[in-house]
């Protein structure tokens, strides 16, 4: 049976905290612990606070592109500078709207900036991406196996995505350890015995998706969640595999 568990009790996380010490700390005053085969699912907010990646708008000084660009979407200039800043490309740019490729190459809104539950420090304060949550996501499970030690569980870096063609948002992996983020089955045969012409499944985006439905959107104070039950035979892939190669995008 697969659950998903809340973590429960975790302090504000502040710029410099161990984060890694925290989960472990929270993780182990589960009933049973931590297990093997655990998925522990963070959201990018608690990993961002903790490397201290806050920017104050009013320390930001836009050049001409990012005034032009943001007359055009009204938005304020000054987080246009910071949204070019953080991407390779823009994908799309209309009033209110502005799309980007992060520097991941993970594509949303803003380049993935936010100022929603980022804590205190005004209306000018933003909260930025990682620049490679992978490499994060991996970081953080070795440093938890420090105060786990074996068994310790696979890690997600989650965040909330809204999507072309359907309304509202959900959770999805922008960083992975310790897990197949993507499991490929083209080649396997279906129930009929036909092989599987096109099917990938987006792993780490369903248990991102899963804990998303404990941690919340808004003043739930659920930064991250366990999911257990969960078994897999695929080697481990980063959460950068679930990313379509621009060579593949169909639709710019």
């Amino acid at each position: 049976m697969i659950q998903v568990l809340p973590l429960t009790g975790l302090p504000e996380v502040r710029p410099g905290d161990d984060l890694a010490g925290l989960l472990a700390s929270t993780l182990k005053a589960m009933p049973g612990g931590s297990q093997v085969g655990d998925v522990l699912v963070v959201t990018q907010k608690i990993v961002s606070k903790a490397q201290d990646l806050f920017v104050d708008l009013a320390t930001v000084e836009p050049d001409d592109e990012a005034r032009e660009l943001g007359a055009r979407v009204r938005k304020d200039p000054r987080l246009v500078a910071l949204i070019l800043r953080e991407s390779t490309a823009i994908v799309r740019a209309v009033p209110g709207v502005l799309i980007t490729r992060h520097h991941s190459g993970c594509v949303m809104a803003n380049s993935g900036i936010d100022q929603s539950n980022i804590g205190p420090g005004g209306d000018s304060r933003v909260l930025l991406l990682p620049r490679d949550p992978d490499a994060v996501a991996a970081r953080l499970r070795e440093d938890l196996v420090a105060h786990l030690g074996p068994g310790l569980p696979a890690v997600i870096i989650s965040d909330s995505f809204g999507r072309p063609w359907r309304v509202g948002v959900t959770h999805v992996a922008i960083g992975a350890a310790g897990l197949p983020a993507l499991v490929d089955l083209r080649g396997d045969p279906d129930r009929n015995g036909r092989p599987m012409a096109v099917t990938q499944i987006a792993l780490a985006d369903q248990i991102a998706s899963a804990a998303g439905l404990i941690m919340g959107e808004a003043a739930e104070g659920i930064p991250a969640a366990v999911v257990r039950g969960l078994a897999w035979t695929h080697p481990d892939r980063p959460a950068a595999d679930l990313i379509r190669p621009e060579a593949e995008d169909l639709f710019r």
